[in-house]
């Protein structure tokens, strides 16, 4: 993370081209008179984008680092390495600087660059492996609607079994269980269908299903040794 920090912040004036302030002025804070001696670390949010807008070198870097540790959490749900999720954060986040100023601040900014590295992730997972279309009976409804309890497992574990899932089953499950997003969305979004979707996410709570299932059996095993 800190290799992707330092390369992102090296380069940070060329992902985010027209907002850069001028030469003489890149690494200056907005007016003191807005903002007097106080860390940028302690700006509120809205006075972070006013300053980023404002074309701040160190405003561009503070919503960085205040943000990319959590997003790239996101974006490792969706790729099959770190070294992909790290290409996504940095897509995302150039689309972040691009566009902040069409950010109407009606939710949290959290929020919105949240959407912004899914759809990022999508793009990406369109490029590498585009979604392959199937029948809704070629995966049957394998498991009980029974609640998946995750709570029990260390994130290290569930991260794992959810990126060694085939790419279009992790991405159905990243939207459906994690995101929130219904199954018509879910199929726009990839373009499949509503029950391909559904179909779709029900494999993949099978096989992280069995998965849990043989990692409670090794903590068991390992128990009584």
């Amino acid at each position: 993370m800190s290799a992707l920090a330092a390369a992102f912040g090296g380069s940070l004036g060329r992902l985010v081209g027209g907002m850069s302030a001028p030469a003489e002025s890149a690494e200056v804070a907005p007016p003191a008179a807005t903002r007097p001696l106080t860390p940028a670390s302690r700006w509120s949010e809205a006075e972070l984008i006013d300053a980023c807008l404002d074309g701040s070198r160190v405003a561009q870097k503070e919503l960085y680092v205040r943000y990319a540790g959590r997003m790239l959490a996101v974006c490792s749900r969706y790729s099959q390495t770190t070294f992909e999720a790290e290409d996504v954060l940095q897509e995302g986040f150039v689309t972040v600087f691009s566009n902040l100023r069409l950010f109407r601040r009606e939710c949290p900014l959290e929020f919105w660059i949240r959407r912004i590295m899914i759809n990022a992730a999508l793009r990406q997972h369109r490029r590498n492996a585009p979604m392959l279309a199937v029948t809704e009976n070629e995966y049957p409804e394998a498991v009980a609607d029974e609640e998946l309890i995750l709570s029990n497992y260390n994130f290290t574990e569930l991260l794992k079994m959810v990126q060694d899932l085939a790419p279009r089953y992790r991405m159905v499950f990243n939207l459906f269980a994690i995101e929130g997003y219904g199954h018509k969305e879910i199929g726009e979004m990839l373009g499949i269908s509503e029950g391909t979707s559904k179909s779709q996410y029900s494999r993949a709570r099978a096989i992280l299903k069995a998965k849990l299932e043989r990692l409670d059996q090794h903590y068991n095993d390992t128990r009584f040794q």
